[in-house]
């Protein structure tokens, strides 16, 4: 999984004058939690851009005064209810030999059947809560829907892999295929095919008489 370096600071004071302090001169407060003890520190908001506002996910080396620097992940944020301005972010702290749990993004592969005859690729679960080894978690994961026809559904139990446990129930739809207004036909590889009356061969012989 790619990982970021945040360039911090530690916070000497947590109090509400400090942060708003902070916040004014275009930092955020953050608190590190998985330690011996919560590190609360702040960062220039433009750090967190490529953190937070993208679709994929990352580690996080925060990294402190003296050079200290810390691995972790994101764990919660919160955003200013009318600006949308960061307010407060908490990370976990982690360790290659300790497993951690996180939402990865889903990345489909391949174009449905279903949607080449006219269908519509629904998604359920844009992000799968995984539990694993941080070395070992991707930084998303594939799901072949090419074989997907209308109505057909892709579970989290098609998405399995060694790496990584998820924590879905395995009745959980990932994504499905559903009929629309623009459906032109079934699959055709398995319907059965019928031949119309006009269509019989002139050389073949009709009930009870003889050939032409």
């Amino acid at each position: 999984m790619k990982s970021l370096t945040i360039n911090g600071s530690k916070r000497e004071s947590v109090g509400k004058k400090a942060t708003k302090a902070l916040r004014n001169a275009g930092k955020v407060p953050c608190v590190l939690y998985g330690g011996d003890q919560p590190l609360h520190f702040a960062a220039d908001e433009i750090a967190f851009k490529d953190l937070v506002y993208t679709p994929d996910v990352h580690t996080v080396v925060i990294e402190l005064e003296g050079g200290e620097k810390l691995d972790a992940v994101l764990q919660d944020i919160q955003f200013h209810p009318v600006t949308d301005a960061i307010l407060h972010i908490d990370f976990y702290q982690i360790y290659e030999d300790k497993e951690i749990s996180m939402e990865i993004p889903v990345h489909t592969v391949g174009v449905p059947r279903g949607v080449k005859n006219g269908g519509v690729l629904r998604f359920n679960l844009r992000r799968m809560r995984v539990k694993g080894l941080p070395g070992n978690l991707p930084d998303f994961i594939e799901a072949n829907v090419t074989s997907l026809k209308i109505g057909n559904k892709l579970y989290v139990t098609a998405l399995k892999s060694d790496d990584f446990k998820i924590m879905h129930p395995d009745n959980t739809v990932v994504c499905q295929v559903r009929t629309s207004r623009n459906v032109v036909a079934l699959d055709d590889e398995e319907d059965e095919e019928e031949t119309a009356a006009d269509e019989v061969p002139a050389t073949e012989v009709a009930e009870g008489g003889e050939k032409e």
